[in-house]
């Protein structure tokens, strides 16, 4: 079977045979990134819950169930970008953390920021994806605001949007 040519693109504003730009990916190709993103950072949150459940205290349990979801969804996450075409990025060998964890207040408070980052993570792919992908990285993005708050023992106005986060509180 012979292809068509294809007419030439024409560079005029405004005209209708504008190729479009090589570097803007498709629409599967951001679900894809996103979701890619997404298992980065769910891996990043089972190592760091690891570190949390250690100092954690009182609230070791907690810990174990959220490492427990962290686990579940990124191997939900593996399944997904396989879904998409695209190859499963293994985790690293170790993540820094952002401060030394201490005691119970800084496992808390790096258990709030793990989940304020997996929540901008599942954000992004809320945007990118439709489907059946996209309801499971809101629901993803919902449980990860719902743990942060009560890492945090408050909200924040808009979950997964950092650049928006203020205590829900401080508005």
């Amino acid at each position: 079977m012979r292809r068509r040519p294809r007419p030439p693109a024409d560079p005029r504003p405004g005209s209708r045979l504008v190729k479009p730009s090589p570097s803007a990916p498709s629409p599967a190709g951001r679900a894809l990134d996103a979701a890619q993103a997404a298992l980065a950072a769910e891996h990043a949150a089972v190592y760091g819950y690891g570190v949390v459940g250690a100092r954690a205290g009182e609230r070791a349990a907690e810990a174990r169930e959220a490492h427990g979801t962290h686990l579940a969804r990124r191997d939900a996450l593996a399944r997904a970008v396989r879904d998409l075409g695209g190859s499963p990025r293994p985790s690293d060998p170790a993540y820094a953390l952002p401060y030394e964890v201490r005691g119970a207040g800084d496992a808390e408070r790096l258990a709030a920021e793990i989940e304020d980052r997996v929540a901008g993570a599942y954000a992004d792919l809320v945007r990118a994806a439709d489907g059946p992908l996209r309801r499971e990285a809101a629901d993803a993005l919902s449980a990860a605001a719902v743990r942060a708050a009560r890492w945090r023992g408050g909200g924040v106005a808009f979950p997964g949007l950092a650049e928006r986060a203020q205590p829900a509180g401080n508005s």
